[in-house]
């Protein structure tokens, strides 16, 4: 190998060394492999500030409350016993693209680093159509600096405990503080708009306000009232899904700083909301981009086999899958399993067995698997591409089958092996597991009465039997009457039946 073509010998790096690796592996990247990315911020930073970092929801502006102090304590601990290690990198979904790398990183980690994160992952978050959807990258970071600011003068202005007090119910509420489906707006025909117009100006004509000192029977009275909860419920747009949209836009208490903070949390979680639904794909994604640049980074004598075996020994190290008796088993690993499902892709679409033409018959044999694997990043997300591309060949590789473990039945019961409706069964049960409706309670808000005992009620579809913790739920309920100031009511109903399981109720602190 000539020396003269290596980005770099030994473990110690400079700037100058990120700058030329990053270079090279955006040819690779951009040039051979058809990434689309943001452009590339990289910061390197210490542990501690790697730790910090963890314990601020990744973010790399934050706001201050307590929760981030007891959280950085607990994870410095575990990481100074020895009891978890630090990420190699943390990248943040914005325009530019902001990676973090720990300056006690090696050169080979910083160069796998830098494929990973500053290619990987930034190619799909700005080509995913969940994060087109519902992230803007021009605008997170000035997001970031605006909440940081703006509650560090709420916490002069209005005292540290309203505003803590405040921040503690939006927190409790972050899971219900998104919104799962792109806002549609009504299209309205002109014909529509025209006899609307119509109707209003016929009201006005005739209306005589004499009528309205009568008194109106029992069942007009009733029929009004009804008339009135309906208006009430289309003018708040209920059902509402997002409850802390609904309680910062209608909460009658709540002061305009506090709407303000449930603004900030609300948008906090929404960005995280992409991310959840496409862990497996996006860490699979990243595995897969830095694993093809660092082979081609060797193919073509930039890196040496010294370093080939450092990456190797990491990147092992990433993809292992426990086994289920294993100590270190916590399920499978999105690292494990995205990266297998696109090596899996890149098979099929070069080497296809007749099985595979079967299943796959759009791909099979189609020898452009990054183009296949660039529709699938920007197309799918965790759930749906489980559906779709999970393979019989990856499910006898991963041994996968499908046991039922009810509470009801003394023994575990083994549902789905490796034949043809077994692996249907597998690759149907393995994406529910990414389903976040499966996993996110259906809370909504079905009733709010404005005018009179300004109750608010709240409705939980429970799905195979799955009801709320009545602990959990009253603690959190309370975080709700809190912000809305009145009576808050929480009904669980079965989502098939109808029936009513349970009822909770709320009422504000003085």
């Amino acid at each position: 190998m000539d020396n003269r073509t290596l980005l770099y010998e030994g473990s110690e790096w400079d700037f100058n060394h990120l700058r030329r690796v990053h270079d090279a592996i955006e040819e690779i990247g951009v040039g051979e492999m058809g990434l689309n990315v943001y452009r590339n911020q990289i910061e390197v930073i210490t542990s501690d500030q790697m730790l910090d970092a963890y314990a601020s929801f990744g973010m790399p502006l934050m706001y201050s409350h307590w929760s981030f102090g007891k959280r950085y304590s607990r994870e410095a601990l575990l990481y100074r016993k020895g009891a978890q290690s630090l990420a190699y990198e943390l990248v943040i979904n914005s325009d530019p693209c902001v990676a973090y790398v720990i300056e006690e990183n090696s050169m080979t980690m910083q160069t796998l680093v830098i494929a990973h994160a500053c290619f990987g992952h930034n190619h799909f978050f700005k080509n995913n159509y969940l994060f087109r959807q519902w992230t803007h990258a021009e605008r997170v970071l000035d997001d970031l600096a605006y909440a940081k600011r703006f509650i560090a003068e709420c916490e002069e202005r209005y005292g540290m405990q309203a505003v803590e007090r405040t921040l503690d119910a939006a927190h409790a509420l972050m899971s219900q503080g998104v919104s799962r489906y792109a806002p549609q707006r009504p299209v309205r025909s002109q014909d529509a708009v025209l006899k609307a117009e119509s109707r209003k100006s016929h009201h006005e004509a005739t209306y005589n306000d004499l009528w309205r000192t009568l008194p109106k029977p029992k069942e007009d009275a009733d029929a009004d009232d009804n008339a009135e909860r309906e208006y009430d419920a289309a003018a708040l747009r209920l059902p509402e899904e997002n409850l802390l949209r609904f309680l910062s836009l209608h909460a009658p208490k709540l002061k305009d700083w506090q709407r303000e903070v449930l603004d900030i949390v609300r948008k906090t979680a929404q960005y995280f909301y992409p991310q959840q639904q496409t862990q497996l794909m996006n860490e699979g994604c990243a595995t897969f981009v830095h694993y093809q640049i660092m082979n081609r980074l060797h193919q073509t004598g930039q890196v040496n086999e010294a370093a080939m075996l450092e990456f190797l020994h990491m990147h092992t190290a990433v993809v292992t899958q426990p086994d289920f008796d294993d100590k270190r088993f916590r399920g499978l690993n999105p690292y494990a399993l995205g990266f297998a499902m696109m090596k899996d892709i890149e098979r099929i679409c070069q080497s296809p067995e007749p099985e595979d033409e079967e299943w796959f018959p759009e791909i099979a044999g189609r020898g452009d698997f990054m183009g296949v694997l660039r529709d699938a990043w920007a197309d799918f997300r965790d759930e749906s591409f489980v559906l779709q591309f999970l393979s019989p060949h990856l499910i006898r590789k991963m041994r996968l089958f499908a046991v039922r473990d009810a509470s009801d039945a003394p023994h575990l019961s083994v549902e789905a092996i490796h034949d043809e409706s077994g692996y249907r069964e597998i690759r149907h049960r393995l994406a529910q597991q990414y389903d976040l409706s499966k996993r996110d309670p259906e809370i909504e808000v079905t009733e709010a009465d404005l005018k009179g005992n300004r109750r608010l009620v709240l409705t939980h579809r429970v799905r195979d039997g799955k009801t709320l913790s009545s602990s959990n739920c009253n603690r959190v309920l309370r975080h709700v009457a809190n912000l809305w100031g009145y009576r808050v009511r929480l009904i669980e109903i079965d989502a098939d039946s109808g029936q009513t399981l349970n009822d909770y109720d709320a009422v504000a602190l003085p």
